[in-house]
């Protein structure tokens, strides 16, 4: 899943759930007790049957989720003071790709999980997941997803504007940014578009945007030996000026990705489309619910292609149950997994073995009118690359988006609002 953040049953409320209350009990080796694993999570991972299925074979154990559709910004703190104070972690916790090179400086706050017996399991991973999961010679995380792009559309509200309703034609109609911008004025002009605006807001188009165009040179707001890039990294402005003319022509719902508003806005059919990596599916769904099955699709992304999200599970030190906890993330990140958090929750697996499985290659997803997610997120996963991202690309990140939301809401021009996001942004990273 992840970036902001990193896949998310449904979404029905994306309000924090306090990552607070529910500790492990038992010794390491699980005692002859009772055992609760607590697993902190943000978004939706899919991992319910898992749980369940642990539990049946490891009688006494009891697993307790944390955090289920929190956002990064609030996850990601929590998570940062239970480090620090080394105390209130999960037994499990996850990490999103644009977090991983914060907590890397930390590794010797994770167990090792090659002492609890992963190092056989890296034929289970893409090489570059398995890789980023690695600290100092020693092994900090175990991959969970990728996160293939492509973009979701409302096919009702698409025939109403007169436009295209096929996903094959639909994909034609943007080849670009530009174009996709294009048929959103169309959609803007139609007699009919059911009162909807064209995208969701400038938050999401802008984070999909920038992994594309950050896939040139490999990374995004920082470069590859950490130097803050927000106003040398030409990827960060192209990818803001295609989101300011995306506003400029009117095309925004102005929802800020991840708030009360912004889940209730798909429900109430407020836009046609959004940006859609493969962990959104489940978002959609979850927000949107039962009576807007059918009228979802999925087409490509413009500018082909991308990869946004992913995350690693690891296992703090602090907790009092290491070896059970390395055993289920484990249990979590097989292929076995990998392909259960897919068929929940539409999470991309990075793993090969899971990849070549026919539930995954010749997956059709019911809700978006049949839609071959296999085909559409499935068949380019093994060509994705990973991104680059700084020590604190998260707190830049939001200073940018944050600027961004000020044009929408017309408090400053997108000239004045870069300013601001370069100068918060270095504030940010400083």
């Amino acid at each position: 899943m992840g970036a902001t953040t990193r896949r998310l049953a449904a979404v029905a409320s994306v309000a924090v759930l306090a990552l607070t209350g529910i500790s492990a009990c038992g010794d390491d080796e699980g005692g002859d007790g009772n055992v609760t694993l607590t697993v902190d999570v943000f978004g939706q991972f899919g991992y319910d049957e898992l749980y369940r299925k642990f539990e049946a074979s490891h009688p006494g154990v009891t697993i307790k989720e944390r955090g289920t559709g929190a956002n990064l910004s609030d996850y990601s703190p929590k998570l940062t003071q239970y480090l620090a104070t080394n105390a209130g972690a999960g037994d499990i916790v996850a990490i999103e790709e644009g977090l991983l090179v914060q907590y890397k400086p930390q590794a010797d706050k994770f167990e090792n999980l090659l002492d609890h017996g992963a190092g056989d399991k890296k034929a289970n991973f893409l090489d570059w997941k398995w890789d980023l999961g690695m600290a100092d010679g020693k092994l900090m995380g175990l991959g969970t997803d990728v996160g293939g792009l492509a973009m979701c559309y409302r096919q009702d509200l698409f025939q109403k504007a007169g436009l295209p309703t096929n996903r094959d034609e639909v994909s034609k109609l943007w080849p670009t940014w530009d174009a996709y911008i294009a048929t959103g004025e169309r959609f803007k002009s139609a007699p009919d578009n059911g009162g909807a605006s064209f995208v969701d807001g400038a938050t999401n188009l802008f984070e999909a945007i920038l992994k594309q165009n950050g896939a040139s040179v490999g990374y995004t707001f920082y470069d590859k030996s950490n130097k803050l890039a927000v106003d040398s990294n030409p990827a960060v402005k192209q990818s803001w000026d295609t989101t300011m003319k995306m506003i400029n022509a009117g095309l925004s719902a102005n929802y800020q990705s991840w708030t009360d508003q912004w889940v209730a806005g798909f429900k109430q059919s407020k836009f046609a489309t959004i940006a859609c990596p493969a962990w959104m599916t489940g978002v959609i769904q979850g927000n949107a619910g039962d009576g807007l099955t059918g009228k979802w699709d999925i087409a490509t992304v413009p500018g082909g292609g991308g990869n946004w999200g992913g995350s690693w599970l690891g296992v703090p030190k602090q907790g009092k149950n290491k070896k059970l906890a390395a055993e289920l993330a484990i249990f979590l990140t097989s292929p076995e997994g990998q392909l259960g958090g897919w068929k929940a929750k539409g999470t991309l697996p990075s793993s090969p073995q899971a990849l070549d499985d026919p539930s995954v290659k010749d997956a059709t997803n019911a809700y978006f009118s049949g839609a071959p997610t296999g085909k559409i997120f499935a068949a380019g996963a093994r060509n994705l690359k990973p991104l680059h991202y700084g020590p604190k690309n998260l707190a830049v990140q939001d200073q940018v988006l944050n600027a961004s939301r000020t044009v929408e809401q017309k408090q400053r021009t997108p000239d004045q609002a870069w300013t601001q996001a370069v100068a918060d942004a270095k504030k940010a990273a400083a």
